[in-house]
């Protein structure tokens, strides 16, 4: 029995210690996936290790104490997105209709033919913003039913599996599509008039993942999250910037966007919220994301059913209060994280002056 937990105390030793580097290999950086996975694994492994050790031995008490500190690492990244931590952004007391702003996200998967279940949730929760991924000229075709309710509208079809279109209740203004990092690969900027006539900033992103079928790096990813953290960090307006970004809510890079642009995660304190994927509900990580300026609280923040995709659709629900403001605070970058964030940027050749600032010159 010995030598198969020291096999799994060395496995384990390896899935945690990788992830420190920052070497963007999509093998790695998948490491940053199932930590939750990872906690489980480790936690049975512990348990193992008491029944059928000898506790008395240095080497069970070398396997005790390794797996026990792997342990701990895997649960320090997931805890925020726990009941246990600490809420980040504020639960709204504000129900005026004027100050709402309800955003759905779905990555709808271009293969998937079921257009009127999404259709169906948008009619049931009437979100002011609907943004869909992975939509070609069938879903844009399909989504124009949307129109009498939602008449303003950005498109960009594209049958690659990265085809965005956001629809609006609300006037959307200084629109621009942009390809920062990969051909092929769009985003969009634009503004949000509120009903009270406050505009908002907001980007929808969905950068390519690393994976063996996509980028065998994660360098094209990071380097547009870090772009457009370090843009939104120099700004005062209300930023809402949301999307699937192929990254999950607990890794280094996510936090790194984080700590850069100086956004709030509504899920810290509430929950994982796990979007990806349908299928498998032992293996769903939060690929879908909404981050706001402080700007805003929360009214709601739920995962949807399933409309056939492999993702949930994640609906948003948040209230613009300003005034509020103060009472909230996200996590704060270091002089070291800094820099690698520039690292990141200059190896992809790209900057923060590459990033539209829609309502920033109105």
């Amino acid at each position: 029995m010995l030598p198969i937990l020291e096999f799994f105390t060395l496995l384990t030793l390896l899935v945690t210690l990788l992830p420190l580097s920052r070497h963007s290999h999509w093998i790695i950086r998948g490491m940053d996936f199932p930590r939750l996975q990872f906690a489980i694994f480790s936690a049975v492994l512990l348990i193992a290790h008491f029944l059928f050790l000898d506790t008395q031995m240095v080497i069970s008490r070398a396997l005790i104490f390794a797996t026990f500190l792997c342990l701990l690492w895997q649960v320090w990244w997931i805890l925020p997105y726990t009941f246990l931590w600490p809420r980040e952004v504020e639960a709204s007391s504000d129900n005026h209709a004027d100050k709402q702003l309800s955003i759905l996200t779905s990555n709808v998967l271009t293969p998937n033919r079921n257009a009127d279940a999404l259709i169906e949730l948008v009619k049931k929760h009437q979100p002011d913003i609907l943004v869909t991924l992975e939509s070609d000229q069938w879903w844009e075709d399909k989504l124009k039913v949307l129109e009498d309710d939602m008449p303003y509208s950005i498109k960009c079809p594209l049958d690659n599996l990265y085809g965005m279109h956001v629809f609006s209740r609300l006037p959307l203004g200084e629109q621009e599509i942009c390809y920062f990092v990969e051909k092929g690969v769009p985003s969009i900027h634009a503004t949000v008039a509120l009903r009270t006539g406050d505009k908002v900033r907001a980007h929808f992103l969905h950068p390519a993942p690393p994976s063996p079928t996509e980028n065998a790096e994660s360098a094209e990813r990071d380097a547009e999250l870090v772009i457009v953290a370090r843009s939104v960090a120099e700004s005062d307006q209300p930023v809402i910037v949301t999307g699937d970004l192929n990254d999950v809510a607990w890794s280094a890079t996510t936090r790194l966007f984080r700590k850069i642009s100086g956004l709030l995660d509504p899920r810290v304190g509430r929950g994982v919220f796990n979007t990806f994927h349908v299928d498998y509900s032992l293996v769903r990580w939060p690929l879908d994301h909404l981050f706001h300026s402080q700007h805003f609280t929360l009214q709601d923040i739920q995962r949807l059913s399933s409309i056939g995709s492999d993702h949930f659709p994640l609906l948003t629900r948040l209230s613009f209060t300003p005034y509020q403001a103060a009472n909230q605070k996200g996590i704060e970058a270091s002089a070291h994280e800094y820099e690698w964030a520039n690292e990141i940027s200059e190896k992809q050749k790209v900057s923060k002056n590459d990033v539209p600032t829609p309502g920033e010159t109105s």
